[in-house]
């Protein structure tokens, strides 16, 4: 019986089976393709009517395939290179993949990078393929073992399926949780560079239009990232498994409590500096990237403060929005709302150097029903109240050009947990943003899952270009991560994400998402504290009405 294939506007009848190489050709600029918009390899097998979309790293589903199938070629070098030595992927500074090693006694220097260079080489130029099979767990589990992949064991008895996959290139067996190249020929785009104590791996990126960055060291990021792992190896949430580990063994108040501790712990810190610095420290500018909890952690501060003796004022620059129709316009002409030119900026500066000089100043009130602004609060602030000043651009010189430097405190606040499915497979952490948001989106701002992922594209290209670079400029970096997040999450998630068909152009992204999800054990919220910045996506925060 024959089936129709549907390629760059052109239908064709086809007799028999057939591969998506054989209908996109061999381009090797090709690293994947929607099937009936679902993301599918190159291998997968036609065999019913079917409209098929090549993707190149240009494109934003094609960005995970090539990346994980980058991971697992330089999996496969150092397995060649030193076949008893230990690796874990992480992502770090710069957009990049970082490698570290964890057999003790065993360092990456210089010259180690060369020779993982020169073997990556030459296992592209060999254009290996790389042969997926699907297996029982148990079958799995032997090979697993005989490759000595302890810790890809574990995660499968969290794995719902019955069957798992791996993949064979020339006596190597691996698996990354994701689509693959067909043959090791395709991955010839990245670079490497020794980063102490290990390796970065940069790749194309779809936002950099399928090329890869420009280097762009970020120690401030990359000193978070360390706290960050050091912290998950010390308390064992370093990982889905080590998690999932903790709630059965220790209960869901441990895990909500360890994780909320760290917050307490933090703020502790935050409040020590800055009553350290408290007479010269006027302005408290707080700011991150979409869904890092800025607001739960505003309130929290002003409370840590207030135990001080501190008394600060917030105040809000969403206030300072101007009407969308004075905003400016994105290559598309639509109104930027990340820009900051989208919030009255002379104003701004304005009214924060008349409050800091002791003057009484009329705020603005932002009217989003109406789209414009309105008269707001009446204030004037003495010597010894700092203002709390919370968005985007916060960190910002320019929203605070006439304020003295040292008369600011920045704080840049992201979840910037170190969670890994195993050594080879981490956890993005722009993920785990997107899923607060979805969440909060829905509880509090009647948006589906589908606006919100629609969205993602403009704020994840705001916050490059306005928000990640101030982070190098913080006073301090505030980790929101919350080690029950994506257990509590899950049930909240979940059927929002299933709700999306596989029509949609959106599907493949919920696809992922679920992907993930699913291997997290459940955790109820009824413990999860109302000041939790959990509670800012979820619901039940105390600070809702503040």
């Amino acid at each position: 019986m024959s089936f129709n294939i549907t390629f760059n506007g052109e239908t064709k009848a086809y007799e028999n089976p057939l591969t998506v190489l054989d209908i996109v050709g061999n381009s090797k600029d090709i690293v994947c393709a929607y099937v009936n918009n679902r993301v599918r390899e190159l291998t997968y097998v036609l065999d019913k009517d079917s409209t098929v979309v090549a993707l190149t790293c240009k494109d934003r589903d094609a960005k995970q395939t090539y990346e994980a199938s980058l991971r697992f070629l330089v999996a496969m070098a150092m397995h060649r290179l030193h076949k008893n030595v230990s690796i874990r992927f992480s992502y770090n500074v710069s957009r990049a993949v970082f490698m570290q090693i964890l057999t003790p006694g065993f360092v990456a220097n210089i010259t180690l990078v060369k020779e993982l260079v020169e073997e990556m080489n030459r296992i592209v130029e060999a254009d290996y393929p790389l042969v997926r099979s699907i297996l029982s767990k148990e079958e799995a589990k032997k090979i697993l073992s005989k490759e000595g992949f302890q810790d890809k064991i574990d995660i499968l008895e969290y794995r719902p399926e019955k069957t798992c996959h791996l993949y064979d290139c020339d006596g190597y067996k691996n698996y990354m949780y994701n689509r693959m190249v067909p043959s090791t020929g395709y991955i010839k785009k990245w670079k490497i560079r020794y980063y102490h104590p290990g390796v970065i791996i940069q790749y194309p990126r779809e936002e950099m239009g399928g090329e890869i960055p420009e280097f762009e060291d970020s120690p401030t990021f990359g000193k978070t990232l360390k706290r960050a792992y050091e912290w998950g190896v010390a308390t064992r949430f370093d990982s889905i498994v080590n998690i999932n580990h903790r709630i059965e063994k220790d209960g869901d108040i441990d895990v909500i409590t360890l994780g909320e501790q760290r917050h307490n712990r933090q703020l502790c810190e935050l409040g020590e500096l800055i009553e350290a610095d408290k007479d010269n420290i006027r302005l408290i500018c707080i700011a991150g990237p979409s869904s890092s909890g800025k607001t739960t952690f505003a309130n929290r501060l002003r409370i840590e403060l207030l135990s001080r003796g501190i008394d600060p004022i917030r105040i809000s620059m969403d206030d300072y929005y101007l009407p969308r129709d004075q905003a400016p316009k994105d290559e598309n002409g639509d109104p930027d709302l990340e820009a900051v030119d989208a919030l009255d900026v002379d104003l701004f500066n304005k009214n924060m150097a008349d409050l800091v000089a002791g003057e009484t100043v009329d705020l603005p009130k932002f009217d989003f029903k109406a789209g414009h602004r309105v008269k707001g609060r009446t204030l004037k602030v003495p010597d010894n109240q700092p203002i709390i000043i919370e968005g985007i651009h916060a960190l910002n010189d320019r929203m605070t050009e006439s304020i003295p430097q040292h008369q600011k405190f920045k704080i840049f606040i992201a979840p910037q947990g170190q969670i890994n499915i195993d050594n080879h497979n981490p956890l993005s952490l722009t993920d785990l943003r997107l899923l607060r948001r979805i969440v909060r989106d829905y509880q509090f701002r009647g948006s589906s899952a589908l606006e919100t992922m629609s969205m993602w594209a403009s704020v994840r290209k705001g916050e490059f270009k306005w928000i990640y670079r101030t982070q190098e400029g913080a006073n301090y970096v505030f980790n929101s991560f919350l080690p029950e997040e994506l257990s509590v999450m899950k049930k909240y998630a979940m059927p929002l994400l299933q709700a999306i068909e596989q029509e949609n152009p959106y599907f493949p992204v919920a696809e992922r998402l679920i992907r993930m999800l699913k291997f997290f054990d459940d955790m109820p919220d009824q413990w999860v504290p109302c000041n939790s910045i959990l509670r800012e996506f979820i619901g039940g925060s105390c600070y809702a009405d503040v």
